[in-house]
């Protein structure tokens, strides 16, 4: 392995700890090598708080070292004032020599600019080094400025004969999820939640199961949940209701009357392009990633208008026989696994 790709590996590996924090910022990884040497690493604190440059560079114990230093960083460092200052300006401040970057930060406040500024600084600066893996570690934040929506995630749990939920006279008269998979599953799709900005779940879902959409089984931050109402049907004694997690419902009620405080009320028009509205609303709201977790037909909303990103698709050990069919779609398989009794893929919109 060519020693640019080693160190940008390890780029990658250590922006993992960022998942679920940085956004709407992308989580980033820069380390910083001396002779063949890491002297210095960092990744990108939670949002409003330092970049992975800067982390990487306040790590360093010999800071004189920093002269004749290579900066490894999975994306272009920024050039603008935001919440913090650039960091092209810090790694100038050190003089360090060569920086080499993973890919280009589309950002149109930075889009090139970060680069230029370090080559007209004297810094020698080599892109594009592990340029496919760079790309898949920041998808989120790259769909988010490149294609203006969320990077969307579609999740769901269905039987072995391909139902997500069964018919009414098998549950119970108490309003909760009706459970195909195994602990340890449920367990993986609360880390899911953490890992993400938003979670969005249709009306239907909400009353017939009273979902809570947090992440009580993982550690973590509980993501925003995103509640389609459109007539405004849920009570105010629901779990999403109870404003214990920054809510947005989706409405088509002008009615302020009707809004609860402390939950915020955006307006789409639900007789056309649901899907396409739900996803501008999410990037005018500075959501970079949702997980959708259902019912079916919001599901299958977004698998119809080719609005998705990945497809999470656990298959339990039981069957229903009748019941709520599991949504029909086709995309490319990336990953097969078993967890304990169930099977999980994980495929890709191509």
């Amino acid at each position: 392995m060519k020693i640019h790709q080693k160190y940008m590996l390890r780029c990658i590996e250590i922006a993992q700890n960022g998942l679920g924090s940085t956004a709407p910022n992308p989580m980033v990884g820069a380390v910083i090598v001396n002779n063949g040497i890491i002297i210095g690493e960092g990744f990108t604190s939670p949002y409003g708080g330092p970049h992975a440059e800067v982390n990487a560079i306040q790590s360093v114990l010999d800071t004189s070292l920093l002269k004749e230093a290579t900066l490894y960083v999975t994306l272009e460092p920024c050039s603008h004032f935001g919440k913090t200052p650039p960091c092209a300006d810090l790694i100038i401040k050190h003089k360090i020599q060569s920086v080499v970057i993973g890919i280009l930060d589309p950002h149109d406040k930075v889009a090139g600019k970060g680069i230029q500024k370090l080559k007209d600084a004297g810094c020698n600066v080599t892109t594009g080094v592990l340029e496919q893996e760079c790309r898949k570690h920041h998808k989120r934040f790259l769909t988010f400025h490149k294609k203006k929506r969320p990077y969307i995630i579609l999740k769901w749990a269905e039987t072995l004969d391909g139902f997500i939920a069964p018919e009414k006279e098998k549950r119970n008269d108490k309003l909760q999820p009706y459970w195909i998979t195994s602990p340890n599953s449920l367990q993986m799709v609360h880390q899911w939640r953490a890992e993400e900005q938003t979670i969005l779940v249709g009306t239907n879902t909400v009353l017939e199961d009273n979902p809570k959409l947090d992440v009580r089984h993982w550690e973590g931050e509980s993501p925003s949940r995103i509640v389609l109402d459109r007539n405004l049907k849920i009570r105010g004694d629901y779990h999403v209701l109870d404003g214990s997690i920054p809510t947005v419902i989706l409405t088509e009620v002008t009615d302020t009357s009707k809004h609860l405080e402390g939950i915020t009320y955006k307006l789409i028009d639900f007789k056309k392009d649901i899907g396409l509205q739900i996803a501008t609303t999410l990037w005018e709201e500075n959501f970079n990633s949702v997980l959708i977790e259902g019912g079916s037909k919001t599901l299958q909303t977004f698998i119809d208008a080719g609005l998705w990103d990945e497809a999470r698709v656990f298959t339990g050990n039981t069957n229903f026989k009748k019941g709520i069919k599991a949504p029909e779609f086709s995309g490319k398989l990336i990953s097969s696994r078993k967890i304990e009794r169930d099977h999980l893929k994980i495929y890709r919109n191509d």
